[in-house]
This record gives C-alpha cells, sequence and structure tokens, in this order.
C-alpha cells in the first residue's frame, strides 16, 4: 500500500512539476491566436452571422484544424531555428523577395491597425465617450505599454487581456439559443458560389489565419528564448490557443445568427452588432459585446504594430527585440510608433470609410496568406533548415490543402471582382 501511495505522490508531483512549465512557458501561441479576435475579426464574424445565420458556422471546424497545423510549424521553426520567419525567408529566397513581401506585409498590417483603432473607437461611442478622446488616448497607452515594458511584462499584460475574450461566450449564453439547431448547422455544411458568400468564406479564413500571427509567433517564440527541449510545451500552448479562439469567433457568429439574422436586421458594423444586440438580448447583452470589441481592439492595437516591428527588422537584420531600450533598437521602436500613429491618425479624420478598411483587410490577409504559407512550407521541410524536425505527411497534407482552397477561392474572388 505504501508503495502504491508513493507511487501515485510521484506522478502528483511530475504532473505539477510539467504543469508548472508549462504554464511559464505559455504565452506565445496562446497571445497570437487570441489576438486574431481583433476589431476586424470580431466585424468579420457579426457580419457572417447577421448576414448568413448558421450558414458559415462550420467552416471553423476546417478552419481550426488549419490553424493548429499552421500555428504548430511556425512554433516548430522558431524553437529549431532561434530565428523569426521573416529571417528565414530573406535567408532563404533572397532580399528582393524579401523586401516586396515586406512592403505587402506593411500596408496589409496598417489596414488592421486601422481597424483596430476603428474598433476602440466604435466601442467607446457605445458608452458615451468620443473618438477624439478615446482614440489618442488608447493610442498612448499601448505605446507606453511596449515601450517602456520588457517581454515579461508585456506578455502578462497580453496574458490577462485574453481573458476578458469571455464576455462574448457570456453574451452568446445570454441570447438563450437553440443548441440542437446549432449542432445541426454545424454538422450540415452548405457553401455558396455567390459572391458575397465566398468573399466572407475569405474574410473568415483571413481573420482566423492571417498572414502577420505567423510572423508575430514565430518572432516571440525566439523573443522568449525558447529552445527545442520546449518544443511540446510550445505545441500544447499552440493548441490550447488555437481552440480558444475558435470557440470565441463560434459564440460571436452564433450570437448574431439567433438574434440579428433571425430578426433580419441590417447591420455593417460590431458597433452596430452590439447596439442591434439591446431590443433582442438585453443591455447588458450590448455591453459586454461593447466591452469585448474594446478589450480586443486595444489588444490588437499593441500586437499588429509589434508583430509589423518585428517582421521587418528580422527581415533587414535590425535589432527586434522588447528587452532592448528605445535607443538599442532604434528602428524597431520607430516602427511601432509609426504604426501606432498612423493607425490612430487615420481614424481622427472625418469621413474616413471605416467599414471597407475594416472588412477588406481581412479579405486581403486571406488572399496574401497563401503566398506566406508557401514559403512556411518550403522552409519547414528544408532538412538544412530543419534537421530531424521535417514535417510529416499529414501536416503536408493539411498545409496544402489549405493553400490549395485558399487559392482556388482567392481566385475566384479576385476574377468575380474584376468582371
Amino acid at each position: 500500500m505504501a508503495a502504491v501511495n508513493h507511487g501515485a505522490l510521484q506522478r502528483r508531483k511530475g504532473f505539477l512539476k510539467s504543469l508548472g512549465i508549462f504554464l511559464a512557458l505559455l504565452g506565445p501561441g496562446f497571445i497570437t491566436s487570441n489576438v486574431d479576435n481583433d476589431a476586424g475579426g470580431i466585424t468579420t464574424y457579426s457580419l457572417a452571422g447577421s448576414e448568413f445565420g448558421f450558414a458559415l458556422i462550420w467552416t471553423l471546424i476546417p478552419i481550426t484544424a488549419a490553424l493548429i497545423v499552421i500555428q504548430e510549424m511556425c512554433a516548430r521553426m522558431g524553437v529549431v531555428t532561434g530565428k523569426g520567419l521573416s529571417d528565414l525567408i530573406r535567408e532563404r529566397f533572397g532580399a528582393r523577395p524579401t523586401f516586396y513581401l515586406m512592403i505587402a506585409l506593411f500596408f496589409t498590417n496598417l489596414g488592421n491597425s486601422i481597424s483596430n483603432f476603428a474598433g476602440v473607437a466604435a466601442s467607446m461611442e457605445i458608452f458615451g465617450i468620443s473618438k477624439y478622446l478615446s482614440v489618442p488616448l488608447s493610442a498612448f497607452f499601448v505605446w507606453w505599454l511596449v515601450v517602456k515594458g520588457n517581454y515579461k511584462s508585456v506578455e502578462k499584460a497580453f496574458l490577462v487581456a485574453c481573458l476578458f475574450y469571455v464576455s462574448y461566450i457570456i453574451s452568446g449564453f445570454m441570447a438563450k439559443p437553440d443548441w440542437e439547431q446549432i449542432g445541426q448547422e454545424v454538422l450540415r455544411p452548405s457553401f455558396s458560389w455567390e459572391m458575397n458568400f465566398v468573399t466572407m468564406a475569405v474574410g473568415l479564413v483571413g481573420t482566423t489565419i492571417a498572414p502577420w500571427m505567423q510572423f508575430y509567433l514565430q518572432s516571440s517564440i525566439v523573443d522568449k528564448g525558447l529552445k527545442v527541449e520546449n518544443y511540446e510545451y510550445a505545441r500544447m500552448d499552440v493548441i490550447i490557443g488555437s481552440i480558444a479562439v475558435n470557440i470565441v469567433a463560434f459564440f460571436i457568429i452564433m450570437l448574431c445568427a439567433v438574434t440579428i439574422f433571425q430578426a433580419g436586421i441590417k447591420v455593417e458594423t460590431a458597433k452596430d452588432a452590439a447596439l442591434a444586440l439591446a431590443p433582442l438580448a438585453g443591455k447588458h447583452c450590448t455591453w459586454l459585446f461593447a466591452f469585448g470589441l474594446l478589450n480586443a481592439s486595444l489588444f490588437a492595437a499593441s500586437i499588429l504594430p509589434l508583430s509589423t516591428s518585428y517582421t521587418i527588422c528580422e527581415a533587414f537584420g535590425w535589432e527586434a527585440s522588447l528587452n532592448r531600450k528605445f535607443m538599442e533598437a532604434p528602428q524597431f521602436y520607430g516602427l511601432y510608433s509609426l504604426m501606432i500613429i498612423l493607425g490612430a491618425g487615420v481614424i481622427l479624420f472625418p469621413e474616413i470609410p471605416l467599414i471597407p478598411i475594416m472588412y477588406y483587410s481581412q479579405v486581403i490577409n486571406g488572399i496574401l496568406l497563401p503566398f506566406i504559407l508557401i514559403t512556411m512550407l518550403i522552409l519547414i521541410n528544408d532538412r538544412r533548415v530543419m534537421g530531424n524536425y521535417t514535417n510529416g505527411p499529414v501536416f503536408n497534407l493539411i498545409s496544402w490543402i489549405t493553400v490549395a482552397v485558399m487559392i482556388i477561392l482567392s481566385a475566384f474572388l479576385v476574377i468575380t471582382s474584376f468582371f
């Protein structure tokens, strides 16, 4: 009996030790996935539910699987090589292709940054606060958080922000959905080649598996100092984050489907969706939805510029680390500051078409994604880069299917728009 108790005690100690290590290493995967539910993402999910009901909710299942595979590849490249993705792209493909890719990513990320400050403005207007007050204050806050902090302090703040996404889950339950109907819709996928449907499908993939995510995840793993011996923990971090982000996406789509879509109300923004929920699900549901939008927008307003700084500085061989001071990494913090100034500044101009910026930035993400994935797949299968940590056949199959689907959908979207 004593031997049995001793064995159980040792297993418990082993489990607690592993849990402690995991919690210490938790961060890059969980943060990267959750920040993907930014203002543009919430707008896209809100529109998907309010315009198409449950028709697109089934897509979250293959999107989750693809996100896990793609993010795991980035985590693996980060711990094995100790280099960021743009650094590896420059070494493998040369300076010229990397330069043009960085230009495309800069403007795509700028559109996303603008959309996040638009989310701050929209959410605070629900609480009666003008954008001319909320946007400058939020811009200064996210700038101060990163420039005056280090990797550990910034990561802790981001992990706390992740917890507030639970507001969308609470809002979803407050709408009292018919779970049996939702289960049937999830298990009975449908698709249409109508242009609005395809555009929304590309937007859903583009906002859930965004190009900037791959660069930020790998860079944050390197900046945190994770090594190949931490690979199993980094992979679990990615899996939990990928599932969590799509649970939130599910509740946003579901909430808008059972309320706004069924009521036949037309909305154009996440703010419209939040306000429309008041007579349908109660004012507390509106407040929770608006608070979630504010949290997501502030969260992403920090990380999108940070991702851009990591990506471009690594591509050109400049110092890129939150553990450096401003004068030790002037290009890194200078780019971060520039993105915040531009993103927040655009919102303060009157008559700026925020809806197209927020929505189509997600569609552009979806169009750019296949090119990023192809370069990742070439790198992850190169033994000179990865050694014994190259992809297996299952990961390659899922990745190439994702690339093929995105190319087909994006090509259809571009051709249809042209004609």
